[in-house]
């Protein structure tokens, strides 16, 4: 749990999606990333609620939400169908319009609802991405070697599912270090560690986060290469926060590339690694209260 925030399962047709939420005000929606949960914004979202409402779900194959088999299109787990499980808990708590703001996995989700419900969003945050397609379009030996698990997490059933689960807590410690500025787990709670190990021992949530992968490899490139050719644009305002030592930083100048998705576009790093509302929690405040229109 995080603090100060109740816990409750939303029908969202296809899943149910496990919900945190506080806080009173204009609705504002956190997706988390991979391989985490709810529990990445344990620091902040308690100071977010006195701001805003505050929704927290766990993605569908993540946390306690539902995780169903992939499909052979892999749109199971395509930011469109995540998208979509975003817009119909939005029905089901009676929200019209939101803020949204995503880390990670949880980022593609939000651009992608931005794109797929643009009557449904206010202002929109991203925190250590770059879009899909031109992630995909700047990889070369270095992005690939930094970013191996776009691949290797992508390859058919069940051989990365199986290589995983061998030792899943393991895994999930050694991606989760890595991927920090100080290369350890300082950053963590015990709670968000112990969750995070959890999900690597379960099966269904291994082969819901290989899914949700693969649907980056294939179905989400895809759309977003279609998008790009149609001119299709993000309409609402876009505040971008990287990562100095995370995955956009090698991408060359990645502010750019969101003005290429978006004309309302700001932006600036942070000294941290790619979890940045673990590693540097006033970082990821001092970025997105007023871009929410937090009175402070």
């Amino acid at each position: 749990m995080i603090d100060g925030f109740t816990q409750t399962r939303i029908d969202c047709g296809d899943v149910h999606l496990s919900v945190h939420r506080a806080g009173q005000g204009m609705p504002l929606i956190l997706l988390h990333g991979y391989p985490q949960n709810h529990h990445c914004w344990a620091k902040v979202a308690p100071t977010f609620a006195r701001h805003f409402d505050v929704i927290v779900p766990d993605l569908r194959g993540y946390g306690d939400s539902d995780a169903p088999p992939d499909n052979a299109e892999h749109s199971t787990y395509s930011k469109r169908t995540m998208a979509a499980d975003i817009a119909n808990m939005m029905n089901a708590l009676g929200i019209d319009r939101a803020h949204v703001l995503g880390h990670d996995r949880g980022a593609r989700v939000a651009y992608r609802f931005a794109l797929d419900h643009p009557e449904r969003i206010d202002r929109l945050g991203i925190i250590e991405i770059v879009p899909t397609g031109d992630f995909w379009g700047a990889w070369n030996a270095d992005l690939a070697m930094a970013a191996y698990h776009w691949t290797f997490l992508a390859q058919p059933a069940p051989l990365p599912e199986r290589m995983i689960s061998a030792d899943g807590a393991g895994y999930a410690d050694w991606t989760l270090s890595a991927w920090t500025l100080a290369k350890g787990l300082n950053d963590f709670t015990p709670a968000s560690l112990a969750s995070y190990r959890a999900q690597m021992a379960d099966p269904a949530r291994v082969h819901a986060m290989c899914a949700d992968y693969r649907a980056g490899a294939f179905f989400d490139r895809q759309l977003d290469e279609a998008d790009r050719a149609s001119g299709a644009r993000i309409a609402a305002p876009l505040r971008f926060l990287w990562a100095e030592g995370g995955f956009p930083a090698r991408t060359g100048d990645p502010l750019d590339l969101w003005r290429g998705w978006a004309s309302d576009v700001t932006g600036n790093a942070c000294r941290s690694g790619h979890f940045a509302m673990e590693e540097n929690p006033q970082a990821v405040l001092d970025a997105f209260l007023p871009h929410f229109g937090a009175l402070t």
